[in-house]
C-alpha cells in the first residue's frame, strides 16, 4: 500500500500510471464494438460449448466471443514473435541480427515481426470468420462484407499492437502482456457471477474447498514462477599494469520456469489447427473426411484424452523452446572469456556439458509444472464439481507472471527516485 501511495505522490510516475489505465480502458471499450455487419446472437452458446474456442476468447478478452474490433486481440502479433524467434535458428543472419548487433538490430528485428503480423492477422480473421459461418453461427458474408471483416479486425490487432508499445515505453511492464492481463481480468466479475447464481447451499464445503484449493495454487505459481538454481562462478585475478582485477564470486540464475506460458501457446496452436481443419472437413460430401474429421472432434471434446495429450505438447514445447533460448555452450564460453569458471567444473566443453545436465533436470520440473497447469481447469472442475467458475490455470499463470513484473518495475522506478 505505501508503494502505491508513493507511486501516485511523484508527478511523472502518477501521470504514467494514469496514461496506461486510460489504454487500457480504450481496449476494453474496442473489445464490446462488434464487426459490422454481423450478428453476435449465437456466439456465446458456440464459445460455451467449445473449451479450445472458450479458452481463445479468455486471450482476447472476450474480443472473439463478441467479434469485436480487436476480436484477434494480439495473437497474430504472439505469433509474428515465435516464427521470428524459430527463423533465428535456421537464417545466421537473423540471429547475428538479434543476438550482436544491440539496440538496433532488435529494433530492426521488431519491425520484421510487425511487418509479418499483418498477413498472420488476416489469414487468422479469415479462418475464424469461415468456421463460424460454416457452423452457422454467423450467417454467410457477401464479399464486401468479407472486405470490411477483415480489414476491420487486422486493423485492430495492429492497433492493439501500437498500444502494447505505448504501454511499454512507460517502463511500468511489458504492454503486451498487459493487455493479455486487462482481458482476462475483464472475465472475472462475469465469471463470479455465474458462481454467485449458481450457488448450491448444499455444496457449502465444496465452496469453502475450491477457495483453498485456489489459494494454493496461486501459491505455488508464485513460488515457481520466482523459484530458480543459483550456479556459482568465481573469476580469476588479472593484474593489468598497476591495477588487480577478478577475484569475486557471482553466481548464474537458472529459472525453473525457463520459457514462460510460450510452451502452452505453442501446444494451444498445436491442437486449434487441427480442430480448425476438422471443423472444416466434417460437412464434406466425402465420407472418409467426414468421418475422419467428426473423429478427431469426438477426441477433442474427450476431457481426460484432450488434458493428456495437452499436458504432453506442453512439456514437449517447453524443452523445445528452453532449447532455443539458452544455449549452455555459448554462456560457458563467455564465462572463460571473461576469465570465470564453476567451481570444481573445468572451463570450456566441460562447464556446457554440466549447464546442459543441470537444465535438462531443472526444466522436468518447470515442463512438469507448466503442463499441470495447462490442465488446471479439468483438474480443479474435477475436485469440485463446480463447472461456473474453473480457475483457468494458463490465465492464472499469466496474471501472477504480469503482476511479478510490474511489481519489480514499479519497484526499480521509486528506487530511482529515491536516490
Amino acid at each position: 500500500m505505501d508503494k502505491i501511495l508513493k507511486l501516485f505522490k511523484i508527478p511523472d510516475l502518477r501521470k504514467r500510471v494514469l496514461f496506461i489505465l486510460v489504454l487500457l480502458v480504450v481496449f476494453r471499450v474496442a473489445a464490446a464494438i462488434p464487426v459490422p455487419g454481423i450478428d453476435t446472437s449465437q456466439l456465446a452458446q458456440f464459445f460455451a460449448q467449445n473449451q479450445l474456442f472458450g479458452l481463445i476468447s479468455l486471450f482476447t478478452g472476450g474480443g472473439l466471443e463478441n467479434l469485436s474490433l480487436v476480436m484477434l486481440g494480439v495473437g497474430p502479433y504472439i505469433t509474428a514473435s515465435i516464427i521470428m524467434q524459430l527463423l533465428t535458428m535456421i537464417f545466421p543472419q537473423l540471429e547475428q541480427m538479434y543476438k550482436y548487433e544491440g539496440e538496433a538490430g532488435r529494433q530492426k528485428f521488431n519491425q520484421y515481426s510487425r511487418l509479418l503480423t499483418v498477413p498472420l492477422a488476416f489469414l487468422q480473421g479469415f479462418g475464424f470468420l469461415t468456421l463460424l459461418s460454416r457452423q452457422g453461427v454467423i450467417p454467410a458474408l457477401s464479399l464486401n462484407q468479407w472486405i470490411v471483416a477483415l480489414t476491420v479486425v487486422s486493423t485492430g490487432t495492429m492497433f492493439l499492437m501500437w498500444l502494447g508499445e505505448l504501454i511499454s515505453e512507460k517502463n511500468l511492464g511489458n504492454g503486451i502482456s498487459l493487455l493479455i492481463f486487462a482481458g482476462i481480468v475483464a472475465q472475472g466479475p462475469q465469471a463470479l457471477s455465474q458462481l454467485y447464481f449458481g450457488y448450491d447451499p448444499g455444496q457449502l464445503f465444496t465452496y469453502i474447498g475450491y477457495f483453498i484449493l485456489a489459494l494454493v495454487i496461486i501459491g505455488g505459481v508464485v513460488y515457481i514462477t520466482e523459484a530458480q538454481r543459483q550456479i556459482p562462478i568465481n573469476y580469476a585475478k588479472r593484474v593489468r599494469g598497476f591495477k588487480m582485477y577478478g577475484g569475486v564470486s557471482t553466481y548464474l540464475p537458472l529459472r525453473v520456469n525457463q520459457a514462460g506460458v510460450i510452451p502452452i501457446i505453442f501446444a494451444l496452436s498445436i491442437l486449434l489447427f487441427p480442430g480448425m481443419v476438422a471443423n472444416f472437413l466434417a460437412g464434406s460430401k466425402i465420407a472418409f473426411l467426414s468421418n475422419l474429421a467428426q473423429t478427431f472432434n469426438r477426441f477433442l471434446t474427450n476431457q481426460l484424452l484432450y488434458g493428456l495429450l495437452y499436458f504432453i505438447l506442453v512439456v514437449g514445447f517447453t524443452y523445445f523452446y528452453t532449447a532455443i533460448t539458452f544455449d549452455p555452450k555459448s554462456i560457458s564460453e563467455n564465462i572463460q572469456k571473461q576469465g570465470g569458471y564453476i567451481p570444481g567444473i573445468r572451463p570450456g566443453p566441460s562447464t556446457a556439458q554440466f549447464l546442459t545436465h543441470l537444465l535438462n533436470r531443472i526444466t522436468l520440473v518447470g515442463a512438469v509444472f507448466l503442463g499441470l497447469i495447462a490442465v488446471m481447469p479439468s483438474i480443479v472442475q474435477g475436485f469440485t464439481g463446480i463447472a461456473a467458475f474453473t480457475l483457468g490455470g494458463t490465465s492464472l499463470l499469466i496474471m501472477v507472471s504480469v503482476a511479478l513484473e510490474v511489481m519489480k518495475q514499479v519497484d526499480s522506478q521509486l528506487s530511482m527516485y529515491e536516490y
